[in-house]
């Protein structure tokens, strides 16, 4: 007759265990008389009044950016509608005659199909990434896991350094080093003679401005992810040891899958830096309104295009004529939304991928 109460006692308590296995610490109800009832102490709850102020203040600016820009973009889209993400013209040409719009405010220009625009950020961005991650990987369970003490201390601090060098030293860089190399030596002249009649191959391209952003982005990933592993309970790699698998194993099945919220996060913030990135890009991808086409085969990789923000870089002197300011504003409306985007999909796949015990 005991066996019923006995057994809802147990099922009760594996249920109160399950719930703290996957929430982590306060599954359990504080007990009475414990912090969580203790008086407030007035300096913490002007503390507490002192930071919520500030929080709310950044959330204001935020939004107050996020309005004006829209504000001053909106024309912009206005004027041509779903057009504006479509093909069709020379860009070029485009932002030229919206440039020499007349002073007439009704007769202002602001047609404009940024197609190549963005076909051209994707690309290098996307690029950029595939490259980065597997290497930003393989670094960090290196540093980790397999380098010496001493060796290890070294690289965390030269990735750290590499992460803060200001784009125009990789700018640099790329168009002193890397467009000069890929010109003389990967770039034939029968293939320049090819495509002559569309575009000019001088070496600044998507391959040396997809592989200078993959240098730019892979030490913010490889730093995000040392420090992640690094925080993966240790008797968890060493109750995987205990079983007889090699350490690389443990750190691929075990640490490398108890930190993919890290590496979603690593992932998220090297993509924003390479959507916003401008003057590296405008020194390397050739500056050139143009979409190049996987159908010209290995000479894809050597044609010029200028991203959405290289663009705005380059023609920002012309943000005293109000119809061109406003198209850079959408512009820079496209990457505020592209980046709020990708930040709310990488905050969504934290909270799916988290482990319990290891931080969000």
């Amino acid at each position: 007759m005991n066996g019923a109460p006995k057994a809802r006692r147990v099922a009760a308590l594996m249920a109160r265990v399950r719930g703290l296995l996957r929430t982590g610490a306060g599954a359990f109800p504080p007990r009475a008389g414990g912090v969580a009832d203790a008086p407030a102490n007035p300096a913490d709850l002007r503390a507490e009044r002192t930071l919520r102020g500030l929080a709310v203040l950044v959330l204001a600016l935020i939004a107050a950016m996020l309005a004006f820009v829209f504000a001053k973009a909106w024309p912009s889209f206005a004027h041509n509608g779903l057009a504006w993400f479509a093909a069709g013209g020379n860009v070029d040409r485009q932002l030229t005659a919206i440039f020499n719009s007349p002073a007439d405010p009704d007769r202002w220009v602001y047609e404009i199909r940024a197609w190549p625009l963005l076909y051209a950020t994707a690309l290098v961005t996307v690029g950029a990434v595939i490259l980065a991650l597997p290497l930003a990987l393989l670094a960090a369970v290196f540093i980790t896991e397999f380098a010496p003490r001493s060796l290890a201390a070294v690289l965390r601090a030269v990735v750290r350094l590499l992460a803060a060098v200001p784009s125009v030293v990789y700018g640099l860089l790329g168009i002193l080093v890397l467009v000069p190399f890929v010109d003389h030596y990967l770039i034939s002249d029968a293939r320049k003679a090819s495509v002559a009649g569309v575009v000019q191959l001088d070496g600044s391209s998507v391959l040396v401005a997809t592989i200078v952003l993959t240098v730019m982005i892979a030490p913010i990933m490889i730093a995000i992810t040392c420090d992640a592993l690094a925080a993966v309970p240790r008797l968890w790699l060493e109750g995987a040891l205990a079983l007889g698998v090699n350490r690389w194993r443990v750190m691929r099945t075990v640490a490398l899958r108890a930190v993919r919220p890290a590496i979603v996060a690593a992932t998220v913030l090297a993509v924003g830096r390479a959507l916003g990135e401008a003057i590296m890009l405008s020194m390397v991808s050739g500056s050139v309104a143009f979409a190049p086409n996987p159908l010209d085969g290995l000479t894809f990789f050597f044609e010029p295009a200028r991203p959405l923000a290289a663009t705005i870089v380059d023609n920002a002197e012309g943000l005293s004529v109000k119809p061109f300011a406003q198209t850079l504003y959408s512009f820079a409306a496209v990457l505020l939304v592209s980046t709020m985007a990708l930040s709310f999909i990488g905050w969504r796949l934290r909270r799916s991928l988290a482990l319990p015990g290891v931080g969000r």
